[in-house]
């Protein structure tokens, strides 16, 4: 009889009122992170409302943090709500290069091949372009510093992992694109963050649909 009166008294809870996963918590700090990117917000910002965002203990205490930025409603549904899917078959490998250098020529990292849980691009005079759409990834959280000194850098991800961008451009820009329209990706996928400098050049995240013949299945399945 206990067990059923707690049952009925969660069922009764609005969606406002569930509980926040830290899952939930990270999703909100990437939309702030990424206003931020995009000039939406200040630094200053960024921290009073992440400080926000950690203390929360509900999905509706979260929502009021990024009422004033574009962003997708599934970033605020609980976690519990959506498939949180299978254990990702891409993590794992032998990773590949830790570098992409660009001096006055090009540097490319594309198709299949295994991102390290470190790599660093750099484009003097250059470019570089990094694709992860059809890559593996060494841990379950791995990072890319990029850093263009009058040159460029490209990064495409695809829209089933997980971003997190938070470069700085001084004299020139470090943006997130982001137009496919997708949901943020399952706790379960791998975690991609971005940090680096454009200075007098630009570094540009794309977050493109996945090029995947079939979805990551578990081994044996």
């Amino acid at each position: 009889m206990v067990i059923a009166a707690k049952l009925r008294r969660v069922s009764e809870l609005t969606p406002d009122q569930m509980r926040a996963s830290d899952a939930d918590r990270e999703r909100v700090a990437q939309v702030l992170h990424n206003a931020l990117s995009e000039g939406r917000i200040t630094v200053n910002e960024l921290e009073e409302r992440l400080s926000t965002v950690y203390a929360a203990k509900t999905i509706g205490e979260l929502k009021p943090v990024t009422a004033d930025l574009p962003t997708s409603s599934a970033a605020l549904e609980p976690a519990p709500t959506r498939a949180l899917g299978f254990p990702d078959q891409r993590i794992g490998g032998h990773p590949g290069s830790p570098v992409s250098i660009g001096v006055m020529s090009g540097a490319v990292r594309k198709g299949s091949w295994v991102l390290p849980p470190q790599h660093t691009s750099f484009a003097f005079w250059g470019g570089a372009e990094i694709d992860l759409r059809q890559a593996r990834f060494a841990d379950r959280q791995c990072t890319i510093t990029a850093v263009a000194i009058m040159g460029g850098i490209t990064i495409t991800v695809p829209d089933d992992i997980n971003v997190d961008v938070t470069g700085i451009g001084f004299m020139g820009g470090f943006v997130l694109e982001d137009k496919s329209g997708a949901p943020p990706a399952p706790p379960t996928a791998p975690t991609v963050k971005i940090n680096g400098l454009g200075f007098w050049g630009g570094v540009v995240v794309y977050r493109r649909p996945a090029q995947r013949a079939e979805p990551p299945q578990i081994e044996g399945a």
